[in-house]
């Protein structure tokens, strides 16, 4: 997915000029990011909170710039946003979860950005919705903007969860196998939503290969106006970063190349054959199908789905296949098989 690993850090809000600051400084110390972020312009879902100070922190980034020399970044949630930060030559921005949700949004922020070089980088919007996500990038991929990224910080919990959001890693890795070219970074503090969870989720973002970390950092945590819970001091996320374990992308060692053809091998094989016995079984439930209408008999046996699912995690076994994955599939499997047979009834003979 990438050869350079990119860091960005900074508090969640810019605060004051002299938390900005004071936490930069404390960065080009410890970790001396890629990028410094702080958010600017905040939205909120209720009026009366915390919405950033707006433009005037503009400056105090700029500053940033100057005395250390690290390359900032923010969000902009709208055309004018990124008009203001061009003029005060701030070049790097990312569109928030909630504007990726709105593409009229995202279009209006791609045609101000047109013929300009910037570096965009676009979170996945709140909801699992890859599509959305899909179709920001197309967006400013289709204004002739070059430097694209996206930041993967999980997606609203439907269920009880330790996380703040849920990581859903498969979704990134789907939008990977879409943009092959595409940098892809994590967003642990968001994610988790509790700082004792982020060296956990920086390892696994390490882990399955994205190109880096978005890690929300203060100079004073206990004093955030904002996401207190989820934000680190500048020495503790070095601290993590000293702690994780980074892992070859390959290995040119002759016989981990040769073990590793050889199970990809037969994994080839067996997801073979699984495409050919679901082939099978869907032709079954075809016949259920016709059966069922040329008896008028309706289409969820309610009884047989029941029975069906306890036996079939009844018969694995939890230290080969987990039973919560078994459920998963079989769900799938089982509204595949309700569409097929919805369209054998509406079919006329």
């Amino acid at each position: 997915m990438c050869d350079d690993f990119i860091i960005i850090s900074g508090p969640c809000s810019a605060e004051s000029e002299e938390q900005v600051l004071q936490t930069a400084l404390e960065l080009k110390q410890f970790v001396n990011p890629t990028f410094f972020r702080a958010g600017i312009w905040k939205p909120r879902t209720r009026p009366g909170t915390f919405e950033g100070i707006g433009d005037e922190a503009v400056k105090w980034l700029a500053k940033v710039v100057n005395i250390t020399g690290i390359p900032v970044i923010t969000e902009a949630g709208s055309a004018q946003h990124v008009k203001i930060l061009l003029e005060n030559n701030i070049k790097n921005f990312w569109i928030g979860a909630r504007t990726v949700a709105n593409p009229f949004s995202v279009q209006e922020i791609a045609d101000a950005c047109e013929d300009k070089e910037v570096n965009v980088f676009i979170k996945n919007p709140i909801y699992p919705d890859i599509e959305l996500w899909t179709g920001a990038i197309e967006r400013f991929l289709n204004k002739g903007i070059s430097e694209v990224a996206a930041i993967h910080r999980g997606f609203y919990p439907f269920r009880k969860t330790q996380l703040r959001n849920i990581p859903d890693w498969e979704i990134p890795i789907e939008l990977a196998r879409r943009f092959p070219n595409l940098k892809i970074i994590t967003d642990p503090s968001h994610i988790a939503g509790n700082k004792i969870y982020i060296k956990e989720i920086c390892q696994k973002a390490i882990d399955l290969n994205f190109c880096g970390i978005m890690v929300e950092t203060h100079y004073r945590p206990e004093s955030a106006r904002s996401d207190k819970g989820q934000q680190i001091t500048p020495k503790e996320f070095k601290e993590i970063l000293d702690s994780l374990t980074y892992r070859n992308i390959s290995s040119t060692n002759i016989d981990f190349k040769s073990e590793l053809n050889n199970l990809r091998e037969k994994i080839d094989v067996i997801d073979f054959q699984l495409i050919d016995m679901l082939e099978h079984r869907f032709k079954l439930v075809d016949e259920i199908g016709k059966l069922k209408k040329k008896h008028n008999v309706k289409i969820l046996q309610l009884d047989r789905w029941k029975s069906m699912v306890e036996s079939r995690l009844k018969y694995v076994c939890d230290e080969s296949i987990s039973r919560e994955f078994l459920l998963k599939l079989l769900q799938m499997i089982h509204k595949e098989s309700i569409k097929r047979q919805n369209d054998i009834f509406r079919n006329e003979d």
